[in-house]
């Protein structure tokens, strides 16, 4: 029988650094490790009726199908016999997020350390070899597990229509009005793919269940993966001056900077994941207090908003940052 898609209970487990075996999270609910922001985006999209079938034949215009075929002749497929350290791994991090049916994964030769999760109907995992050579075990299994929390989340999806828009964009650049209202859509979009980016780095948490390895990878993906010589709780505090430092101009720089990224970068990724464990959800789904995916479908648009107003609002209130230390004290004094 082929093993290209594996239930995941059928998987081995890896123990974790400490021992032992990681909790397996069953029925476990995308919404457990998806941030408020891109869960809200993710449910409101989804209870437009038919709306996933417009972007998937918007996907026609990148090819699905030329894609896959491309990965079949120039990359690896991981299977027991090909790679089988990264399949067991693989295979561990489904079993632990209770995933039933796995992506194909396949390894590219690139030596950047990196992944990436891409398609619609049959999304597909690409890891790059280079993250072979630079994450141990439990970084290696963070960053399969990452990948795999975009696919089971259905980001694919929702990153086609930021591409088809990019395009867009592009294709009417002569005219002034339609760029500023496409340039408002996928600073938007933008901004969600940070937030799922977040998501993943949940995700790739709860299926360690490791904390440090997932502020190593951070660390490796700043620094180039020699962390010999690099000291992560001081890692942690450069993410702290990131946040804090500087003045005005660096506040207004950095949104420039993040304006047209994908990504967050390292340190605040690293920080954002830390704070997440440290607030205590984390535990909790550990313990077995997480979302069901039977309960799903109760899901609602108006209390998901207000989630994710509520974050954004949170993280107003916390930041550090001079424009917003600014902000609230002007607002204080009115």
């Amino acid at each position: 029988m082929s093993d290209e898609r594996q239930p995941a209970e059928d998987a081995p487990i890896e123990p974790r650094e400490n021992g032992r075996e990681p909790v397996i999270l069953r029925g476990i609910s995308t919404r457990a490790w998806e941030h408020p922001a891109d869960r809200g985006a993710l449910v409101a999209l989804r209870e437009l009726r038919g709306f996933d079938i417009v972007l998937r034949k918007l996907s026609s215009m990148i090819s699905e199908r030329t894609l896959r075929l491309s990965l079949m002749g120039s990359a690896i497929k991981v299977d027991r016999h090909q790679y089988s350290r990264v399949h067991d791994a693989y295979l561990s991090v489904g079993a632990v997020l209770d995933a039933a049916d796995l992506p194909d994964l396949y390894i590219t030769r690139n030596p950047d350390l990196g992944g990436m999760c891409i398609g619609i109907d049959k999304p597909v995992i690409v890891i790059n070899s280079g993250s072979l050579d630079l994450l141990d075990e439990a970084e290696l299994r963070f960053l399969l597990a990452h990948e795999l929390g975009h696919a089971l989340s259905g980001h694919g999806l929702y990153r086609t229509l930021l591409m088809v828009l990019l395009r867009l964009t592009t294709s009417v650049a002569w005219i002034p009005v339609g760029v500023v209202g496409l340039r408002v859509i996928t600073a938007g979009l933008y901004e969600w793919s940070r937030k799922a980016e977040l998501s993943a780095d949940r995700a790739g948490a709860l299926a360690v269940q490791d904390p440090a390895a997932a502020i190593r990878v951070m660390a490796k993906l700043a620094g180039g993966g020699d962390l010999h010589d690099v000291d992560t709780a001081a890692f942690l505090e450069q993410a702290k001056e990131f946040e804090t430092g500087g003045d005005l101009r660096d506040s207004f720089l950095k949104l420039i900077l993040l304006e047209q990224r994908s990504h967050d970068f390292a340190v605040a990724r690293a920080a954002a994941v830390k704070t997440w464990i440290d607030e205590g959800e984390y535990r909790e789904y550990l313990a077995g207090s997480y979302p069901r995916r039977d309960e799903d479908g109760d899901a609602s648009i108006s209390a998901e908003a207000k989630a994710a107003a509520k974050s954004y609002k949170d993280l107003f209130e916390t930041s550090g940052d001079p424009l917003a230390k600014l902000l609230r004290k002007f607002r204080d004094g009115l």
